[in-house]
């Protein structure tokens, strides 16, 4: 009878998350805790209600809607569920109403406190390995719940008949950790997937728009220059200065065409195997005075034999821009600190500053041609650098908080060749 009522419980914990995996569409309902906290709600006072009564307590899954919104939904959520579980039970009544509210507070100490953790977490392997282990968690709060009222009413039961019941609802309680954690996880990835598609749509038009313009200007802009290079040799009297000053603006107009032009498609010109750690030494060197200038300490760790197979002059231009940004970026007596080290998942390169930070919003925008949170500037140098990276294989994840600082993660995947670390 116990494994036919928590099946039941398993489709009623199920029903919020298909609901919210139909609705993840509409982005409100997506990203409202809430609307979370509600349907899981919902769900826990459904077990509760059909609870399956043994040994004197109801036994049910509410805390797996409990684990499920703290997880995916956050604090605001798991605290509505919380409150729907501890009112439903208040309705339902009964001599061990006491023993439900404790164990249900003490139940949600352990998924509240592992909140940052699993946010931090990049695989859903790993995620959904958490979830298993917090799903566990409410079994043996349980099974002390139970042998505390027993003992208090000093009843004799059988040792294995116990054990088999409490192995049982255990089981079954993981599974339906498990699917609902499946089914989020689904939700999020399709959801990484939209994204990613439609950013990689977005900079395929930017860059066929920003070929087609640049090729076009660089043309005219050219021959103009030829002609007053001509000039320029020729003319000593007194417009040799206002022609030395055009020529430096058409320098730079050349620049910005070039940029855009690697933006549509990066060229590698010279692939070579590049040590990382020098790579990133000779930025820290060339930048070390503008940071000066600005009154930014910069500091770096990085791990030596780390190296990668690319066009080096490409992937310092990238870096330059990024640490760059980090500097204008951070107030005087700020810090930014250059990172290199290597571990299992590849080789990452972590560039943090204690500056203005970035809100939610301005991080989504990171990337998007002409944005920028800079006084001047076009934001080209940071697009530029994300198209160099991802040409690479590489991943940038920008972390950021207002007034607290940003983090910039570089990630390459990396294989191992003759003791040292080498990345494709």
């Amino acid at each position: 009878m116990l494994a036919e009522k928590l099946l039941l419980h398993v489709l009623i914990i199920l029903a919020p998350v298909l609901i919210y995996y139909v609705v993840s569409e509409n982005r409100r309902f997506r990203q409202s805790s809430y609307f979370i906290g509600i349907l899981q709600g919902v769900s826990a006072s459904l077990c509760v209600i059909f609870s399956y009564y043994e040994y004197g307590l109801l036994w049910d899954l509410r805390y797996v809607p409990l684990v499920m919104a703290i997880m995916y939904g956050g604090p605001r959520a798991g605290l509505i569920v919380l409150i729907a579980i501890l009112g439903t039970r208040t309705y339902i009544g009964g001599e061990t109403l006491i023993f439900g509210f404790i164990s249900g507070i003490v139940i949600a100490v352990l998924p509240f406190l592992m909140i940052k953790k699993f946010n931090r977490l990049e695989t859903k392997k790993e995620r959904f390995l958490i979830s298993i282990v917090v799903g566990l968690w409410p079994t043996l709060v349980l099974f002390t719940k139970l042998f505390a009222y027993l003992s208090t009413q000093q009843v004799i039961i059988v040792a294995s008949e116990i054990l088999l019941f409490i192995s049982l609802f255990g089981l079954i309680q993981m599974i339906a950790v498990g699917f609902a954690s499946i089914i989020h996880e689904a939700v999020l990835e399709r959801e990484m997937m939209k994204q990613e598609i439609r950013r990689a749509e977005k900079l395929n038009t930017l860059g066929e728009l920003a070929a087609s313009i640049a090729h076009e200007v660089r043309n005219p802009l050219t021959v103009v220059k030829g002609f007053l290079q001509l000039m320029h040799k020729d003319d000593k009297g007194k417009n040799h200065p206002f022609i030395s000053l055009i020529l430096s603006e058409l320098a730079r107009a050349e620049a910005i065409i070039n940029d855009y032009l690697n933006f549509a498609k990066p060229e590698f010109k010279k692939v070579e195997q590049v040590n990382l750690g020098d790579l990133l030494h000779d930025v820290q060197l060339l930048l070390t005075p503008l940071a000066t200038k600005n009154g930014v300490h910069l500091e770096s760790y990085l791990e030596k034999n780390v190296w990668m197979e690319t066009d080096k002059s490409q992937l310092k231009q990238a870096f330059v821009n990024i640490v760059k940004n980090a500097i204008e970026a951070t107030p005087q007596d700020g810090r930014v600190h250059l990172n290199l080290f290597f571990n299992e998942s590849g080789i990452h390169i972590i560039i943090k500053d204690t500056g203005k930070g970035m809100t939610k919003d301005q991080i989504s925008r990171i990337g998007t041609l002409f944005y920028t949170t800079k006084d001047k500037g076009t934001g080209l140098g940071t697009t530029v650098s994300l198209r160099i990276i991802d040409s690479m294989n590489g991943k940038v994840d920008y972390s950021s908080e207002p007034n607290k600082g940003t983090e910039v993660k570089i990630s390459f995947p990396s294989v191992r060749q003759e003791g040292r670390v080498a990345a494709h």
